[in-house]
């Protein structure tokens, strides 16, 4: 029998598929996708195969209909081996799962069919060049002209933008902070879309990111996801999610380098004896897999809260995200520490976490953001 507290068989075989997927295309070629910036689209769409490139799409709209625990499990295990393309992964499900959820029939007919096989890559595009944690302060205009919007403005900081063939947008439609934004499906192809070059980033070099730019982009109004000025209400449930995802990628990569660690310490001789029997070691150890675990714990419960659309899973969602973060890059930076000089070598897989993991604490909304968000709620009540 399981317990209150532990995965169901269900949920483990979940797990278990996807660290097999992980080991098998992932692991060995994620040093190399780094180094080259490669984006390795054929092994994203070949993760469609199994369902994950509509984790949390309905099975009616043909995708696996699963909840959001089983999702983070997805993403923490791809992950282990390559922190950007599981969070790649996760966009592209987020961009899904607002089309589906939100969408009209005909909107969902269009779109869903490629979007599940991953046929087409979906993209995600709210923030902007003076709207980061603003999000609600974004300008990109989108000006009612018969049956289309013309669109004007600019998203930044867009994994995959270039790339992808699918941009579910934010956009401005009214004066109202929140209730003016609106969400568009946009094509790729539409004359007057246009992309700034590929950013050099710290990490992430497997995941291409840039500039989504419109110039008199006409976008047809049948590409509207649910009424005019819905969109920054779908943005922000759609966070909730990714926001658990996020830090499940945070929770893979740590997991990836103490188990590196955990080896690396048990061969390296020092002073005529393994440096994982001094004592330091074994606590630094010890701490590494208490916080890591703390983390998980209570981002396992902040999922099943969104699943369950509990009234404080938003609160929840945001401190989970905000302690899986911080704690992963924690465990990384003490797992490079462990390693020594040869943990700042780029041989070993150490340096490529520690780069990838640092912009989780930005991306989703900033921990700073996530303590508003946990404060606030608190106050609240």
């Amino acid at each position: 029998m399981t317990g209150q507290f532990q995965l169901t068989e269900e949920q483990l075989a979940i797990q278990e598929v996807a660290q097999r997927f992980t080991a098998d295309n992932i692991t060995p070629h994620a040093g190399e996708w780094d180094q080259t910036s490669h984006f390795p689209v054929d092994v994203i769409k070949q993760s469609a195969e199994l369902g994950f490139g509509a984790i949390y799409v309905s099975e009616e709209a043909g995708g696996i209909g699963l909840g959001r625990l089983e999702a983070a499990l997805i993403m923490e295990a791809m992950a282990y081996g390559c922190p950007a393309t599981s969070s790649f992964i996760s966009i592209h499900n987020m961009a899904a799962w607002m089309i589906d959820r939100f969408g009209g029939d005909e909107l969902k007919g269009r779109y869903l069919p490629e979007l599940v096989t991953m046929e087409k890559i979906a993209s995600y595009a709210l923030t902007e060049p003076g709207s980061g944690s603003d999000a609600a302060g974004l300008k990109t205009g989108a000006r009612l002209d018969g049956d289309h919007y013309v669109l004007n403005g600019t998203k930044q900081f867009i994994s995959g933008a270039g790339f992808n063939d699918v941009y579910v947008t934010m956009v401005r439609t009214g004066e109202h902070k929140t209730k003016g934004i609106t969400c568009l499906v946009i094509d790729k192809d539409t004359p007057g879309v246009s992309f700034g070059k590929p950013e050099k980033k710290l990490g992430w070099n497997a995941s291409p990111t840039a500039q989504l730019i419109f110039e008199d982009a006409r976008v047809p109004v049948a590409n509207r996801v649910g009424p005019e000025g819905d969109g920054f209400r779908y943005a922000m449930m759609g966070l909730d999610g990714g926001r658990l995802n996020i830090g499940a990628c945070s929770l893979g990569g740590a997991q990836r380098c103490l188990d590196e660690a955990v080896k690396y310490t048990k061969e390296r001789q020092q002073f005529g004896q393994a440096i994982a029997d001094f004592q330091n070691t074994q606590f630094m150890l010890a701490d590494m897999a208490t916080e890591l675990e703390a983390a998980r714990a209570l981002l396992y419960l902040a999922a099943a809260k969104v699943t369950d659309n509990a009234p404080d899973k938003s609160k929840f969602s945001a401190m989970a995200k905000r302690l899986a973060t911080d704690s992963g890059s924690n465990v990384v930076n003490n797992a490079l520490q462990l390693f020594g000089g040869y943990g700042y070598l780029k041989e070993y897989p150490i340096e490529r976490f520690w780069r990838d993991l640092r912009v989780h604490s930005i991306l989703e909304g900033t921990n700073q953001v996530m303590r508003m968000i946990v404060g606030r709620e608190m106050l609240r009540q």
